[in-house]
C-alpha cells in the first residue's frame, strides 16, 4: 500500500475561485521513499502539502495518508505525520529544550522515549539548548524544527522547502540528515525550488502552475530530454542570446550561470551551430555540447 496516495486533486482561491492552486494533481509515494516536489514559488506545493497534512481541504478530489484519507480521518494522520512548514513556526520566546518538551508533550510522548530517533540532530543544537529559538541562526532553526517535526516518531515527513534562507553548508546536512532518516523507513515527502536538490530525491515530480508536468526518477527527468544541449559563451552575452535565439535551428536559447544553454532541434542542427560559432562577429565564441540537467529538463516541459 503506498504511504501516500493524491488522486485528482484541485485546489483554488478567491471568492470566484478564479486562482487554480493545484490543477487535477495525482501521484502515489511509495513506503520509506524520499520523494521531492520540485518547482518554483507559486507552483502549488505548500496548497498541496496543506491539504496532505489535513489543514486546508481541497475543492474535489481524494488523498490518503497511511491509508487514511485526508478528510474523514484527519485525526488518525496528524498522529501519524510531522510536518515542517516553509515559514519558521515554533515558539521564539520558549528556549530550544522548552520546544522540544512541548512538541513531545503534545503527542503524549517525552525526548526521553524518542530520543534516538533525534539524537544525530538533536546534539547538533544541544549546546544552545537554553538559548530562546528567535535567537538562533537559521541553520539551527531548521535543526530544531525538524527535531520537533520528528519527535512523535512520525511514519511519513512533510518538509515544505525546509532550506529556503539557510546557508550552503547547513542545506548540505540537512540533506545528509535527511538520507538517514530515510534509512529509518521514514517516508520523506520534500519541497524546493532547488532544482540541484532533486538528484538527492529517489523520485521527484516538478511541478509548474499547480499541474505536474513529470514525474521520474532524477535520472529518468534527465533522460526525458532528447536534445541536443550545447554551453555557449562570449563576452558580449546579451548580443549572443539575441542571435542564437533568432537562428532557425535552435530550439531554445536562456542564460545559465556563465553560459547560455542552446537546446537545438536535431542533431544535424550541431553542424550548423559549429559553422554559425566559427562566423559569429564577437570574437572569443566559445561552445561546447553539454548534458542536461534537471534545470534544462524543468525547462523543456515548462515550455511545451
Amino acid at each position: 500500500m503506498p504511504a501516500v496516495t493524491v488522486e485528482h486533486i484541485i485546489k483554488t482561491y478567491g471568492k470566484k475561485k478564479e486562482v487554480l492552486a493545484l490543477n487535477d494533481l495525482s501521484f502515489d509515494v511509495a513506503p520509506g521513499e524520499l520523494f521531492g516536489i520540485i518547482g518554483p514559488d507559486g507552483a502549488g506545493k505548500t496548497s498541496l502539502f496543506r491539504i496532505l497534512t489535513t489543514l486546508l481541504l481541497a475543492d474535489s478530489g481524494k488523498a490518503t495518508v497511511d491509508g487514511f484519507d485526508v478528510v474523514q480521518s484527519y485525526k488518525e494522520i496528524r498522529k501519524r505525520v510531522g510536518y515542517m512548514p516553509g515559514r519558521f513556526s515554533l515558539y521564539t520566546d520558549l528556549s530550544v529544550e522548552e520546544n522540544l518538551n512541548f512538541f513531545a508533550t503534545i503527542f503524549n510522548t517525552s525526548i526521553k522515549e524518542n530520543y534516538d530517533l533525534v539524537k544525530e540532530i538533536y546534539v547538533q543544537i544541544e549546546p544552545f539548548k537554553d538559548r530562546k529559538a528567535g535567537k538562533l541562526s537559521g541553520g539551527m532553526k531548521q535543526k530544531l524544527a525538524l527535531c520537533c517535526a520528528l519527535i512523535h516518531r512520525p511514519s511519513v515527513l512533510f518538509l515544505d522547502e525546509p532550506t529556503t534562507g539557510v546557508d550552503a553548508v547547513s542545506r548540505k546536512e540537512f540533506w545528509e540528515m535527511l538520507k538517514g532518516l530515510r534509512q529509518q523507513g521514514i517516508t520523506i515527502l520534500v519541497s524546493t525550488p532547488y532544482m540541484d536538490e532533486a538528484r538527492l530525491c529517489d523520485r521527484v515530480a516538478l511541478i509548474q502552475n499547480g499541474a505536474i508536468l513529470s514525474i521520474n526518477t532524477p535520472a529518468g527527468v534527465v533522460d526525458e530530454f532528447s536534445y541536443p544541449l550545447w554551453a555557449v559563451q562570449s563576452p558580449a552575452m546579451l548580443p549572443l542570446l539575441n542571435e542564437l535565439k533568432a537562428l532557425p535551428f535552435v530550439k531554445d536559447a536562456y542564460p545559465f550561470g556563465a553560459y547560455h544553454h542552446v537546446v537545438l532541434n536535431n542533431a544535424a542542427a550541431e553542424n550548423q551551430l559549429h559553422q554559425w560559432v566559427q562566423q559569429f562577429a564577437v570574437t572569443n565564441v566559445q561552445a561546447k555540447k553539454i548534458t542536461a540537467d534537471i534545470e534544462d529538463c524543468f525547462i523543456a516541459l515548462m515550455k511545451n
